[in-house]
């Protein structure tokens, strides 16, 4: 029996395009629809590698990037009363536009948010308090927190990295992930933060790699630990959000009901 993983933390489609625009540099007004159908796809097989639960919306961009790259492909048919250099409206407008709405509402919540983290570093004094001057390098780093799709970036590249040993044959591995998620936040109880490339230092096979990858995205979505950079697309690093108390009272209620069981993957089906 697989391991159907459910994460409530995932955006939407309009947060996976706007991730891979933003990840390519794309102009939003002018978006290569045929690089960013292929992107979108591959971001949804990799899901579905992972048996993670791809909601239907995801399924209907989609289609709808699938359209919209057909209606470029077709030959424009210009009507009677049109002019001469009148193709009718870019069938990619609808979509840019939705992804400006889009854009403008996550970036005013994220604006909200500052403001609200902002207020609440303000302590009322009675007497004037002296900050002595630092250094830059003493200056904290401010960090930002990744999204899921940072993740998953990240998470690809530690694929691309890794060389596999090849396995022709037919067996069964079993792993839990919940001796994963004990594994990491064991290593985070020792250190202040871990890179998001170091989870993956000890793991030799692509199930681990997998399974390792899930681990991580349970500690979020149980928030014992944070995945924070510095800025968009730099390193990401893993940072302990809980104590141990808390750790073992989520664990406790934490329910993996059947080991992840992952066949053996071969170069046909790398």
């Amino acid at each position: 029996m697989s391991y159907q993983f459910k994460l409530p933390i995932f955006e939407g489609p309009l947060d996976l395009l706007l991730h891979l625009i933003k990840e390519q540099k794309m102009d939003i007004h002018d978006i290569p629809i045929n690089d960013i159908t292929k992107q979108y796809l591959q971001y949804l097989d990799l899901m579905q590698d992972l048996n993670l639960e791809v909601a239907g919306e995801y399924l209907v961009m989609a289609a709808e990037l699938t359209r919209i790259k057909s209606k470029i492909l077709l030959p424009v048919q210009k009507r009677p009363h049109e002019e001469e250099g009148d193709e009718g409206t870019d069938p990619r407008a609808e979509l840019a536009r939705r992804l400006m709405d889009y854009r403008r509402f996550k970036d005013a919540a994220f604006k909200l948010r500052q403001m609200e983290h902002e207020r609440q570093q303000i302590f009322t004094r009675h007497a004037p308090v002296e900050i002595p001057e630092q250094d830059e390098e003493e200056r904290e780093e401010t960090l930002v927190d990744a999204t899921v799709f940072d993740l998953f970036s990240a998470f690809k590249k530690v694929l691309d990295q890794k060389s596999f040993h090849k396995d022709y044959e037919i067996e069964i591995t079993t792993l839990s992930v919940t001796d994963r998620i004990r594994g990491v936040l064991g290593r985070l109880n020792q250190v202040e933060s871990l890179s998001f490339e170091a989870l993956f230092d000890e793991a030799t096979t692509k199930q681990e790699v997998i399974v390792t990858f899930l681990a991580i995205l349970e500690l979020m979505r149980m928030k014992l630990a944070r995945c924070q950079q510095s800025k968009h697309f730099e390193t990401i690093r893993l940072y302990l959000d809980s104590d141990r108390e808390k750790q073992e009272a989520a664990l406790k209620d934490f329910k993996d009901p059947e080991p992840h069981t992952i066949p053996p993957v071969t170069d046909e089906a790398s």
